[in-house]
């Protein structure tokens, strides 16, 4: 049955796909430019649907591997739950991907006349993309829910579906962030190799071979990945929220209905918030591009805040909602809800502080670079490191705050409302590649460079969104990955009634081997995914260096260079590259239950899986924040040189520059991001190994 709050909250998605598609539509109406950008934008195009297609092709066959035992061992309706899970972050990812090849010769054709219109079609676009996530994950989540409410599962085998479809999700995420970040930094490290330092010609430059590849990379990459990512990762937050709520809250207590619920009426009333804060986004007076985003975020974050007050107005403040071993009030829910807004809020702020050109971070790796590449690369890696510090005080801040309010529910509230926020922030990423390609189209086509310096003054703040996006999406991880923990050891006690409660004292050996295993992996899994691109990138090189060698004339124009040649070459890398690192998660936790359980026992073997799960959040959450925002740095301290500053293009700090940004591409664009969905399936992993073991052995 269903009642009023899911009835909102599926409301609310189907306004945001209602707004997505209106905004399409008002886009695609827009001048596209002339027949040479067209065509630009159509290789664009053409090379990212067909590296989307191998790619998605690829993940259905692993898919279907993982699919039909999780059918014939847990049921028809947790393979269901995989499936829709997997279809509809696919789907997130694709269809925002398709906005973006199509809003960047836009943008570039809104540059000629000016700022402003250049920023709102781009913002726009990215926003289509925020919207489709949000209403993807809002709709399958809450009438997959409401249909097997409809089906009279039990609570348990409701459960099991929701975290297989959460399983789905994060199982193409990592994929697809992976994929295709391998595929966009391999083009852009291989072209500025070539392009940038050996021949000495601009970014963007149409002599380039690789060009299009880069372009083609900045939308599976940053669009298509970054959509399946913060897809998975709003989802899995939810479906872990609701299923810690299902373990204090059982049907015979009277706030079943409304505890099970509130992680979606939360999340739909964001979804609302975000819908509003996107027509704010408006250039003022001072023409600040991150002023302009800024007003969307700060009015979508009121506008959150005083939706959610009504949720819990509506709930009581002063009601005291029991459940089993837990007593809390609706206000110390609604504090636990404000405390997310506010810990995304300085999270994002200590982000751009770190990546933005005019704070000290990214200024002082510009001046590292007077001195030579080799200072240029210590200085960003320190300040990779420094860029930890912070947000992990932020995220502690929020742990205890929200669990003195409402204990490990606190956290899950807590979590939730900042992944509530997804709708907005999906929109900043997205706007950033979108910049990018813009840039690269008015380069190419040989636009006035008026034109060339309004998409870079977007790029520019492009970086620091998409790195605030990255750091968003890890930092939620920690306060994620700490519900699904909860969840995993109450799941042991309920399957596993006669092993008593597990005790992870660091006095037990297993406790150790888990930590350090765990610890280990996001490291093992960053190193896989950097010698990826580092590969990828090496057959790029070759490539271009090869043209530049056998094609006649291609640097004084008279010749054409073979695009589709490198675009091929990394489709094909980047595919093959992606399948040993993306199953790591999935591998690792099953393999190291069944060593440790073959060796000695089954409680041995649950607590150093539990305590591997510990290892892999805590160092995983250092190594995505270090990554992300380093990259970030080293990114945009190329582009403040680049403005003219430091000797700007051309110089030596310049070529010193671009050698950091070589380095910082693959922290930013690919392993770093990927750590994100990595931490979530090892733990979604290991509650399905729950699920299986227990139902193994009842036979």
């Amino acid at each position: 049955m269903l009642n009023a709050e899911l009835a909102v909250v599926i409301g609310c998605g189907v306004l945001a796909l209602i707004s997505g598609l209106v905004i399409t539509r008002s886009l695609l109406s827009l001048e596209s430019g002339d027949e040479k950008m067209r065509a630009i934008a159509a290789a664009i195009q053409e090379g990212a649907n067909a590296f989307l297609n191998r790619q998605y092709s690829m993940i259905a066959i692993v898919g279907v591997c993982i699919l039909l035992p999780l059918t014939l061992l847990l049921g028809v309706w947790v393979g269901a739950g995989f499936l829709i899970g997997a279809v509809l972050s696919g789907a997130a990812g694709y269809a925002g991907m398709n906005v973006s090849v199509r809003a960047n010769v836009r943008t570039a054709q809104a540059a000629r006349k000016g700022l402003a219109s250049a920023l709102k079609v781009a913002f726009r676009a990215g926003s289509v993309t925020g919207l489709l996530v949000v209403s993807f994950g809002i709709l399958g989540l809450s009438l997959y829910y409401v249909f097997l409410q409809s089906i009279h599962l039990s609570e348990r085998e409701t459960a099991e579906a929701l975290v297989a479809l959460g399983f789905g999700a994060s199982l193409i995420s990592i994929f697809a962030r992976l994929g295709g970040g391998i595929f966009t930094k391999g083009a852009d490290v291989g072209a500025d190799l070539v392009g940038k330092i050996e021949a000495g010609i601009p970014e963007d430059d149409p002599r380039n071979p690789a060009v299009i590849a880069d372009n083609v990379g900045d939308n599976v990459g940053d669009c298509a990945g970054m959509a399946a990512d913060l897809f998975e990762t709003y989802v899995v937050t939810i479906v872990g929220a609701m299923l810690l709520i299902g373990i204090y809250f059982k049907h015979d207590n009277g706030f079943f209905n409304t505890m099970s619920t509130l992680p979606l009426l939360i999340s739909g009333v964001c979804v609302l918030a975000s819908v509003v804060g996107i027509f704010f986004v408006r250039l003022g007076k001072s023409n600040n591009v991150m002023n302009a985003l800024n007003k969307g975020f700060g009015a979508t974050l009121v506008i959150s805040a005083a939706l959610i007050a009504g949720v819990f107005y509506r709930i009581g403040f002063d009601t005291v909602i029991v459940g089993q071993d837990v007593s809390f009030t609706g206000l110390n829910l609604f504090l636990c809800s404000m405390t997310g807004l506010i810990v995304t809020y300085f999270i994002m702020r200590i982000t751009e502080y770190y990546t933005m050109t005019h704070y000290r971070p990214v200024k002082s790796i510009a001046e590292s670079s007077k001195t030579g590449h080799g200072t240029n690369i210590i200085q960003g890696l320190a300040i990779s490191m420094e860029a930890t510090a912070l947000p992990v005080i932020v995220i502690c801040a929020g742990i205890l705050i929200s669990h003195q309010n409402a204990g490990l529910i606190g956290i899950a509230i807590a979590a939730t409302t900042m992944l509530a926020l997804a709708g907005i922030i999906v929109a900043l990423d997205a706007y950033g590649p979108i910049t990018d390609n813009a840039g690269g189209i008015a380069e190419m086509s040989h636009l006035p460079s008026e034109v060339r310096v309004i998409t870079d003054a977007l790029d520019a703040v492009g970086n620091t969104t998409k790195a605030v996006t990255k750091g968003y999406a890890i930092g939620s991880a920690g306060f994620a990955a700490l519900v699904l923990f909860a969840a995993f050891v109450e799941d042991i006690n309920f399957y596993f009634p006669t092993l008593g409660t597990l005790n992870f004292s660091l006095s037990d050996p297993f406790v150790i081997i888990g930590l350090f295993i765990g610890g280990a992996i996001p490291y093992l899994f960053a190193s896989m995914s950097m010698m990826s691109v580092g590969r990828a990138a090496h057959d790029v090189v070759l490539e271009v260096r090869k043209q530049f060698r056998e094609i006649k004339g291609i640097m004084d124009g008279t010749g054409k260079p073979d695009y589709a040649r490198a675009v091929d070459i990394l489709t094909k890398a980047s595919i093959k590259e992606m399948i040993i690192p993306s199953l790591l998660p999935v591998v690792v936790p099953i393999a190291m239950y069944l060593i440790i359980n073959f060796a000695y026992n089954q409680k041995a073997a649950l607590t150093t899986l539990g305590a591997m799960l510990l290892g892999l959040v805590i160092t995983g959450l250092f190594v995505g924040l270090s990554m992300t925002s380093g990259g970030g740095a080293w990114d945009n301290a190329k582009k403040f040189i680049e403005e003219g500053n430091l000797g700007g293009k051309g110089s030596d700090a310049h070529k010193a520059a671009v050698t950091g940004d070589t380095v910082g591409d693959p922290y930013k664009d690919t392993a770093g991001p990927a750590v994100n969905p990595m931490i979530k399936i090892a733990n979604i992993v290991a509650l399905l190994l729950l699920a299986v073991i227990a139902k193994l052995s009842a036979h």
